[in-house]
């Protein structure tokens, strides 16, 4: 489809997300789907929401609940923050916290607070693709976050514009479910204190961990070294969509205090602030039951990870690899050389009704077109047996 002469030039970066698009399979009768890396919902704390939205709207709070608020977010949900935060390492306080429309409008926000055309993005290759769809609207270049990469080499090959930040998931990360070792963090704060530049981590699996030691967050790890979080370049991206609802769409950002101050502008020209009753929800529910909630969801998808790992096991032919990932939603599965994942799910849906994600969609330059990714969170253990049972079949035909 042709550029339409009106748009701005940074239109023609903006495309459809290939999950996104997927997940419309999922209304098909009998298909088995490992696309969308989708909560369970039968994991949903319906019943607490259900409360705390029935608290929310009587009538000592509905006034609160169906107004106009602060664009920085909920105060009692920003101090729970602090305290959260504080469990992992990072101490902060509340003007360290902005709540955002889930943590995809913080990288949105953070990308135009921080790109120029031609600056530079330091992304995994592959790399989450919300990530890639929030940057590319402000015309970056991407290079590959890569530690043996020294940062002359980065800021040689940035000649257009600066490199501004890297970004990544060090937590059992999206797509590939791979986790970051304690070296390689501290190696990246070295890296980017460096280059002078910023560091989005994004948090969004971290407490989905379902074996080995928990890992520091990298800001934690750069508080430690520098003292305050108000010294830190690392800008951490927090979420409760996959431990208690993606439809509330709450996300919070925790950084130094001038960057949530751009942030909060960038806020108020977006949409003022997030729908105030989901963030007197989400604090009720968090508050409430937070702690006693996600081993429950570390159980069932340890057990549906599992599950995965072992019909691959058994039934993926020679030359088929995957990861192996401690926690988070995805397997990342590197086919033999040759056989395309596009190809491979046209196939699979064609004949055993059987999804996932291509995984070329994840490389900033159109690369891994031999990878594929799998989600084990939306399906129970029978079903993701089933599934690769099939995938393997069409594999080895």
């Amino acid at each position: 489809m042709s550029q339409h002469p009106l748009f701005a030039t940074r239109a023609s970066r903006m495309k459809a997300s290939e999950i996104r698009e997927l997940l419309k399979l999922l209304d098909q009768p009998g298909i088995i789907s490992f696309a969308g890396g989708i909560p369970d919902p039968a994991l949903f704390p319906a019943e607490a929401f259900s409360q705390a939205f029935q608290q929310a709207l009587g009538p000592d709070m509905q006034a609160q609940a169906l107004q106009y608020s602060v664009s920085e977010g909920y105060a009692p949900l920003r101090r729970w923050l602090v305290q959260h935060m504080r469990e992992f390492g990072v101490e902060c306080d509340m003007d360290n916290v902005l709540i955002t429309s889930g943590s995809q409008q913080a990288l949105d926000y953070l990308g135009k607070l921080f790109l120029s055309p031609g600056d530079t993005a330091l992304v995994g290759w592959p790399t989450y693709l919300g990530a890639l769809a929030a940057f590319n609207a402000y015309e970056p270049r991407f290079d590959r976050l890569n530690g043996n990469k020294g940062a002359d080499e980065f800021r040689a090959a940035a000649e257009d514009g600066a490199v501004k930040f890297a970004y990544l998931s060090p937590d059992f990360a999206n797509p590939t479910g791979e986790t970051l070792t304690r070296p390689g963090r501290e190696a990246l704060l070295n890296l980017t204190d460096e280059l002078d530049c910023a560091l989005i981590e994004d948090g969004a699996y971290q407490a989905l961990r379902y074996d080995g030691d928990p890992i520091p967050p990298i800001l934690a790890l750069e508080q430690a070294r520098k003292g305050s979080i108000e010294n830190c370049r690392t800008i951490y991206c927090g979420s409760f969509s996959k431990t208690l609802s993606p439809g509330l769409r709450m996300g919070w950002v925790v950084a130094a205090k001038p960057i949530i101050s751009q942030m909060v502008l960038l806020k108020q020209a977006a949409d003022l602030h997030s729908a105030t009753i989901n963030q007197m929800a989400v604090h009720q529910v968090a508050e409430a039951c937070f702690d006693t909630h996600i081993p429950k969801v570390r159980d069932t998808y340890r057990a549906r990870r599992d599950a995965m790992l072992d019909a691959l096991q058994q039934h993926m032919p020679d030359g088929v690899a995957w990861t192996r990932p401690e926690g988070g939603m995805f397997v990342w599965v590197t086919l033999p050389s040759g056989i395309s994942g596009s190809d491979l799910l046209a196939q699979a849906l064609d004949t055993v009704k059987v999804a996932f994600v291509p995984g070329q969609a994840f490389f900033p330059d159109g690369s891994g077109a031999n990878t594929i990714r799998l989600s084990f969170s939306n399906s129970d253990e029978a079903t993701i047996r089933e599934g690769i049972r099939r995938l393997g079949q069409v594999l080895r035909a």
